[in-house]
């Protein structure tokens, strides 16, 4: 039976890689993590807790940061591609950890997994459409319409889309590399850092809130209006902090006015999973492929 069978998941992030061993049903039976520093520390890292385990994995399933290849037909499937991360681009991820490993290995980005985690255990279980917004070193979205995950075999990039400027914030000139001021360049983790210093050392009432929370509420919006979600779930690390949620449901219900009878605290959650969305997501994934 799956629930019995026991994944190696592993959610890969710029900070850090989660790892665990999994059972089917979704219990965590052991759980750790690796910091990320260069990638053949960090893959060797992985490798030797999980083969220290007294637990046998049938499979190998991640959830990754990216850009990286999710097409499983694809030449370079499990490679990570075009990232700024510092002696990643071009890792074959996917590939070196299931040769280390000796298992098979299935791979998705970390936002979709991390949505397939919340649907199946989470708070999108019963919903047939839903997104997951990851805000934290980077903007990523997974978004689940019509039975299927949206933008396959490639992912959408949601995190540059373009936002109004708030109006105290009209002379910042973003932070990310390629577009500077789009939504990721505004509103990801570095770009509040570039503004105002680290995010944890804020006061709740401090204007850079505010600001981020009518950022991501123009994205909520968007994602709302276009696609008429049962639930947008926003997760990552700056989602941390406790206060930004109602903020931005509060901006959202601002956005939309009377125009649709949706509430922002009806439509905006936070993960049911908690920081585990995304190492269950990985187990998902290779679950999902074993079925």
């Amino acid at each position: 039976m799956q629930n019995d069978r026991i994944i190696a998941a592993i959610d890969s992030g710029g900070t850090s890689f989660k790892c665990a061993l999994i059972r089917g049903d979704g219990h965590i039976l052991e759980a750790w993590t690796v910091p990320t520093t260069t990638p053949d520390d960090t893959l060797t890292a992985c490798m030797s807790s999980f083969e220290r385990s007294e637990y046998a994995p049938v499979a190998l399933g991640i959830a990754s940061f990216g850009p990286i290849e999710i097409d499983p037909n694809a030449r370079g499937y499990g490679t990570i591609t075009g990232t700024a991360k510092p002696g990643w681009n071009g890792v074959a991820l996917g590939p070196r950890l299931s040769q280390g490993l000796g298992l098979p290995f299935y791979l998705d980005t970390d936002v979709n997994a991390a949505l397939l985690a919340e649907m199946r255990w989470g708070v999108g279980q019963e919903q047939s459409s839903a997104a997951y917004l990851t805000v934290g070193t980077g903007i990523g979205l997974g978004l689940y319409l019509n039975g299927a995950l949206v933008g396959r075999p490639a992912h959408p990039e949601f995190g540059h889309i373009r936002v109004e400027r708030h109006r105290r914030d009209l002379d910042f000139k973003g932070v990310c590399a390629i577009h500077g001021d789009c939504l990721e360049g505004l509103a990801s983790a570095p770009a509040m850092q570039a503004r105002w210093g680290h995010p944890e050392q804020l006061p709740r009432d401090h204007i850079g809130w505010e600001i981020e929370a009518y950022y991501l509420a123009q994205a909520c919006l968007t994602l709302y209006l276009t696609t008429r979600l049962d639930r947008i779930i926003l997760g990552g690390g700056l989602m941390q902090a406790e206060h930004l949620l109602h903020q931005v449901q509060s901006a959202f219900d601002r956005l939309m006015g009377d125009y649709l009878p949706v509430r922002g605290a009806d439509a905006l959650m936070a993960p049911g999973l908690g920081a585990h969305s995304g190492v269950l997501g990985g187990a998902i994934v290779a679950l999902n492929a074993l079925s």
